[in-house]
Formats: C-alpha cells, structure tokens, sequence
C-alpha cells in the first residue's frame, strides 16, 4: 500500500514537469499516482494492518484535510473478510490541490511573476525558460537585475569594461555574486559573440579583468634603457607582454612553481647583451603562449631538476618548440644529489617534447621515487654561471 508520504515524493517528482506545461498553457491534470494494488491474498494475511494504511490514506486525502489528493475505491467481496472498499485510483483534480499538497502556491506565483517579467522584456529568453523552469525559481527576486544584465549585453556583447564600470543600476557586486546564472543565460543569449574556449567570466564574455602580472629582467642595459626608461626589473600586465617586440635574441625563463624561493637566482642572473629574463609561474607558463613576439627568440627554461619541472619544459616546447633546457642534466643533478628532496609523485609517466637526454633523466626521476627533486636554489651561483656561459658560448659557435 502506498503512503502519503510516497505520495507526496511522487507529486514532487513532477514538478518541473507542471512547470514546463503550465509556461505553455497546457493541461496538466487530472494527474494519477502510480501505486500497486492490493492483491487478495494480501488482505487474508495482513488484513488489519492494510485497513489501518487505508485509513491513515484517507486521512490525508482531500476528503479529509480539504486539499490534496482524491482517492477512488473498488468494492471487493471475500468469504472470509465480508465487503470491502479498496483504493482503485489515487489522483489530483487541479492545481489549486497540487500545490497546496506540495506547499508551494506562494513560489509558483512568483514564479509565474518571473516569467511573465522575463517573456515581456527579454522574450529571446522564452526557450531557455522551458528547458531551465527550476533556474527560474533558484533566483526568484532576482530577476529584475538580472534582466537588466540580460538586456546590456544583448546591445553590448563585446563590452571590453570591467565589471564594475557596466552602465548598469545595479549594487556593484550583484554580477560577481550571481555570475554562474548569468553565464547560463548569456551562454544561450550571446552565443556567437562568447569566448567559449575561457572558463574565466571574465574572458569568456569580453570583459577587462585583473590581468596576471608578467615579472622581467632585463639583462641588457641598452635594451633596458631603449624600451623602458632604464628599468631593469618590472612587472607588466600579460596584455602588455603579448604586444612586446623587443629586438632581443634569448629569453631565460625561470620556474616559480609554489613560491618565490628561486627569486634569487632571478635577480642574480648576470648582464647578457641581447638577453631578458621571465620569472615563470610553472605550469602557468600557458600566460605566455600568446606572446608570439618570443617564436623568433632563443628560449632557455630553467627549472627545477623533478618530474614536475620536466613536464613544465614539455608544456613550454608545445607553445615554443626550440626552446633549450638549461641545468636540467644529469651532471648538474649529480653534483648536487646530496640536496635532492622527495618530490611530490606525478601521474604522468611520459612526455613528448623532451629530448632523448631529458627524457632519460625523467625516466630516472620517476624509478627514484625519493630524494628525486632537485630545487634550482641548491644549485650555487658560480655553477649556474659557468653553465650559463657554456651555453651562450656553445651557441655563439665561439
């Protein structure tokens, strides 16, 4: 025997389903309750016990409590039990008993509110409603803001402001507070004019944000003095990098991975003519493949000597595929194997942009399982020149 309880999970079940047909003005009930049927033999066995779930049935049906549910019953005659009215049908006439059951008559008005706001103002939205009926009660009080946002972006798809610079009479925090619902909608809105590859709100809808700072040095002083006022270290916003053509020949880039631990070895790079330096942000090193600038340009990355630094070297090669490695080799990790830490375990096992020497190195990183991480900081400072200078010498062909 079914119970109220069961029923009323089931009337909830509908919900989004009374929703979608009620936007397009469609029938909905009678609406009948699934439930299985007594069975003769049933009643013989548990006959007391049925007649008390009937009865409690009845109690919370419409005939009882005034809304609800209706149930219709079917006599039976058995020799052993007499006559008996069995429920045959369980049903809601109408709405009004619906809702009630399930209290939500106050939300479904004002759902009913929201989406005749919606449809007057925004009506490019009205498929969007049938497919998302529950998104619109998710944000009830909501929708007068969010109409507006709706409504400036449909004129103003591509609106290169920040956030808080949309001429919009909104509190300044509204869109940051409500932007999953907001890229929901201007997914299905703007879809043409929407970034999709960009996860970021920002990105993804044409909007300035808070762009990662890009740290340099430069090596060469006359680049230095020509291109930036003699400043030899800065920071600039990663749209300033990607628009740099500096008439230099290498680029060093250095691993900040978790912290600024190797900063030092950032600033005690020596002057090189020709020669800046990037203070890189591991596998964040992705802010840098747009800067197309640095394709012409000799790469050298210098990372820490793990299996995490060899994937940031592969990462790096995928966007710059001449890049050089520097002091990731088995003579550098050999002179200073007295300082390696263990490293944190890795699921990759194979890299495609390493070379033959690299990659047996990683493959040896990988089969060490401890003590297999070299940081760029245990590496002293007159190793790191030499084998600066070995490299641009070997380059130079001198």
């Amino acid at each position: 025997m079914i119970t109220p309880e069961e029923i009323k999970k089931q009337a909830e079940r509908w919900y989004k389903d009374f929703l979608i047909a009620s936007i397009n003005g469609e029938s909905f009930f009678p609406k009948e309750i699934r439930f299985g049927r007594i069975r003769s033999s049933e009643t013989l066995e548990s006959f007391s016990k049925i007649n008390q779930e009937i009865q409690n049935l009845k109690k919370k049906s419409k005939e009882q409590s005034g809304y609800g549910y209706l149930i219709e019953f079917i006599k039976r005659k058995d020799q052993k039990i007499g006559e008996q009215l069995f429920p045959d049908r369980i049903y809601f006439e109408d709405e009004s008993d619906y809702l009630k059951f399930i209290k939500k008559e106050k939300e479904y008005q004002e759902f009913k509110r929201a989406v005749d706001q919606i449809t007057n103002t925004v009506p490019e939205l009205h498929e969007w409603i049938l497919l998302n009926p529950l998104k619109i009660i998710d944000h009830l009080g909501k929708w007068t803001d969010l109409i507006k946002v709706c409504k400036f972006f449909i004129t103003n798809p591509r609106p290169n402001l920040y956030i808080r610079e949309l001429p919009l009479e909104l509190h300044t925090k509204f869109i940051e507070e409500n932007k999953a619902i907001i890229r929901h909608l201007l997914d299905f809105l703007i879809d043409e004019y929407i970034n999709k590859e960009e996860v970021e709100f920002e990105r993804r809808f044409n909007l300035k944000y808070s762009e990662p700072l890009i740290r340099l040095r430069i090596l060469d002083e006359e680049i230095a003095k020509e291109y930036f006022s003699g400043l030899t270290d800065l920071s600039i916003l990663q749209s300033d990098f990607n628009i740099l053509n500096i008439s230099c020949k290498k680029i060093f880039i250095l691993e900040n991975k978790t912290n600024f631990s190797n900063i030092f070895n950032f600033l005690t790079l020596p002057l090189l003519k020709d020669s800046m330096a990037i203070f890189g942000k591991g596998f964040q090193l992705n802010l840098l493949k747009e800067a197309r600038w640095l394709s012409d340009k000799q790469i050298i990355y210098w990372g820490d000597i793990d299996t995490h630094g060899f994937q940031i070297l592969s990462q790096l090669r995928s966007y710059f595929p001449k890049t050089q490695s520097l002091m990731m080799d088995f003579e550098t990790f050999n002179e200073f194997k007295q300082f390696a830490v263990t490293g944190t375990e890795t699921n990759i096992n194979q890299l495609i942009n390493l070379t033959a020497e690299e990659n047996q190195l990683f493959e040896y990183l990988l089969d060490l399982k401890e003590k297999n991480r070299l940081e760029q900081e245990k590496i002293n400072h007159s190793f790191a020149l030499r084998k600066i200078e070995k490299l641009i010498v070997s380059r130079s062909g001198l």
